[in-house]
C-alpha cells in the first residue's frame, strides 16, 4: 500500500517555509530546528516523517533536499541554554532562529506540532504530524534529524559510554546505565530527569 502523498503548499502562489525540530526528547546534547523553503512544484515520492524513514533513506534525502530547496536553515539551541529557557521554549527559539538564518524571507510558516511562539512578523500555521503531510516540513525534519545525528556520533567519541552514537541521547537503558556509572557529562540537560527513579527501588 502506498503512502498517501505529501502536499506542495497549504497557500497558493506563497513562499512557505516548513519548520520541525529533533531532539527534544533527548536527555543529552542540543534540540536542533530546520526551516526549507521548497520549489512550489517539488516532488519526491520517498520524502515522509524523518520517523517513518530509514537512517539510510534519511541521508539518501538530505542532499536532495539542500540542492533542491529554495532556501534551507538548520540551527542548534544547546543543553545550557535548554535547561535555562526549557525544552519547549529552545525549540520554539530553534526554529526562529532557522527561519531568521533563512536567505529567502517566507510569507508564511508551516510549523510541525500544535504550539509554536514567534518573534517574527510572518505569518504562521501549527500542523499536527505536520512532516507527514507537507513537503517543506518532512524535508525540515530530515535536515533537522540527520544534523542533529551528525552532531551526537561526534560527542559520543568525547564520551562513549553513553552510547550516543546509537540512542543519540535519548534515555535508553545503556544511555542511563552509563549516566548511573559515570555521572552526566558537560552535554547533559541537567534540567531533565537522568535517572528513572524506579531503577533504584529493590524490590
Amino acid at each position: 500500500m502506498n503512502k498517501q502523498s505529501l502536499l506542495s503548499f497549504y497557500y497558493k502562489n506563497t513562499i512557505e517555509a516548513g519548520c520541525d525540530e529533533a531532539g527534544r526528547g533527548c536527555l543529552a546534547g542540543p534540540v536542533f530546528a530546520a526551516a526549507v523553503i521548497l520549489p512550489a512544484d517539488f516532488k519526491n515520492d520517498l520524502l515522509n516523517d524523518s520517523k517513518k524513514l530509514s537512517e539510510k533513506q534519511r541521508y539518501q534525502l538530505r542532499p536532495i533536499v539542500e540542492e533542491q530547496a529554495l532556501a534551507w536553515a538548520v540551527v542548534a539551541v544547546d543543553n545550557k541554554e535548554i535547561d535555562e529557557v526549557n525544552i519547549l521554549n529552545a525549540s520554539f527559539l530553534a526554529m526562529n532562529r532557522a527561519v531568521e538564518k533563512l536567505t529567502t524571507v517566507p510569507q508564511h510558516l508551516l510549523i510541525d506540532g500544535n504550539r509554536f511562539r514567534t518573534r517574527c512578523k510572518i505569518p504562521y500555521t501549527c500542523m499536527i504530524k505536520g512532516d507527514g503531510r507537507f513537503y517543506s516540513i518532512a524535508a525540515a525534519s530530515i535536515l533537522a534529524k540527520t544534523y542533529r545525528d551528525d552532531y551526537m556520533a561526534e560527542i559520543h567519541k568525547e564520551f562513549p559510554y553513553y552510547d550516543w552514537h546509537k540512542n543519540k541521547g535519548y534515555p535508553t537503558k545503556k544511555h542511563r546505565a552509563g549516566i548511573k556509572e559515570h555521572g552526566p557529562c558537560k552535554y547533559h540537560r541537567m534540567s531533565f530527569r537522568l535517572l528513572d527513579e524506579q531503577l533504584e527501588l529493590k524490590f
